[in-house]
């Protein structure tokens, strides 16, 4: 009796309506995902990025990947890449080149993996693509990892293959006109400092016609010699006075003669120096005028200085320009899928019987706590 009791006891247990749903709810999932889900091929790809002149700039360095020793510049460009691979152009440009919108609206497809409608918005083909494309990186490596998912492995390697290549296009791009705008600044600047000094040079030419001078500093040093030779004379000619005053009177013929050559030096030595300096505001002496021509001159060369310096810079940014190219190193060409990796049908079919039993399980609760609160 105890034990058809037991065996009465376990069959009462499929009387429960839970139980069945959840019977019917797993065999549907079981049976979805084991023979009506349509197959998703995936082709994989691996790439980084690095300059187009390796010996200026940098090499693959396959021991620093290995080591997850990867740039801080390159890292940015992986990163920069696969913003652009997940983007709505990237996805366009696809679109235009493979028809992927006929591709994943294909009525033979199952209704649950296929887009519904072929001529969906923008925003709705973008959000499938996102579900059908993984694009990883993985920054211990520093590269990054492509994934394109489709129902043929034809459509999969190409989806992989032109990422790459419109990839690549794109980040050339980018460097292309990022160095086109660098040495269109140099050039304005190299015109600009050009014009400086021309307009410079012009001033100085003007200043020197202006006062009948080449070179101010030359003409007052060469008035400075004249002074010292004639103030050289002068203390000579006072000692010749002095020497003749010893046995001579004053009004004697030699004395008068040395008398009058003195003062004629004087007078001239008087007259040279005030060529050179001047206490008067309005007159123009000549260390004045070289004090000014110095100021020009110190202008202009340091006007060719700055010109000459962005010559130099123009013509490396142009150098530079040539090197931002970038190339696409592939670690891992787009592989061409021969076996169905999606949707992977054991785990999604154990999943669902877990989420089908959770969702049933709580039903089951909640109906147990009303009817506790009815009774």
């Amino acid at each position: 009796m105890k034990l058809l009791k037991k065996i009465l006891s376990i069959f009462s247990i499929f009387k429960h309506p839970f139980l069945w749903m959840i019977i019917l709810c797993s065999t549907a999932s079981i049976y979805y995902w084991n023979f009506v889900a349509s197959d998703r091929y995936v082709s994989e790809a691996h790439i980084i990025i690095q300059q187009a002149d390796l010996a200026a700039s940098q090499s693959v360095d396959f021991g620093g990947l290995i080591l997850g020793n990867s740039g801080s510049g390159n890292q940015t460009d992986q990163l920069l890449l696969r913003d652009h691979l997940l983007s709505i152009d990237m996805l366009k440009k696809l679109d235009d080149a493979l028809d992927l919108r006929t591709h994943y609206s294909n009525l033979e497809l199952d209704l649950l993996s296929r887009m519904w409608k072929k001529d969906n918005f923008i925003e709705e083909f973008f959000e499938y693509y996102l579900s059908r494309i993984v694009v990883e990186f993985d920054d211990y490596a520093g590269l990054l990892i492509i994934q394109s998912q489709a129902f043929t492995p034809e459509i999969a390697h190409e989806i992989s293959s032109l990422m790459i290549v419109e990839g690549e296009v794109f980040m050339n791009e980018i460097a292309k006109q990022l160095a086109y705008e660098q040495v269109k600044f140099l050039s304005t600047e190299v015109k600009t400092m050009e014009a400086r000094v021309l307009n410079t040079r012009h001033e100085l030419l003007s200043y020197q016609n202006k006062h009948d001078l080449i070179s101010p500093q030359n003409t007052a040093e060469n008035y400075a010699v004249i002074v010292n030779s004639m103030e050289a004379k002068l203390a000579e000619l006072q000692a010749q006075k002095i020497a003749l005053l010893g046995y001579l009177v004053p009004t004697s013929a030699n004395i008068v003669e040395l008398e009058l050559q003195i003062q004629a030096i004087k007078k001239q030595i008087k007259k040279e120096k005030s060529h050179l300096t001047s206490n008067s505001k309005n007159s123009k002496s000549l260390n004045k005028t070289v004090e000014e021509y110095q100021q020009l001159q110190l202008k202009s060369q340091f006007a060719q200085e700055v010109y000459q310096t962005t010559l130099v810079a123009m013509e490396k940014g142009r150098i530079e320009a040539s090197r931002t190219l970038k190339k696409m190193s592939i670690l891992q060409a787009p592989t061409m899928p021969e076996y169905p990796l999606k949707p992977n049908r054991i785990y999604n079919s154990v999943v669902s019987i877990l989420l089908i039993l959770v969702i049933f399980g709580i039903m089951n609760l909640l109906t147990v706590v009303i009817l506790d609160h009815k009774e």
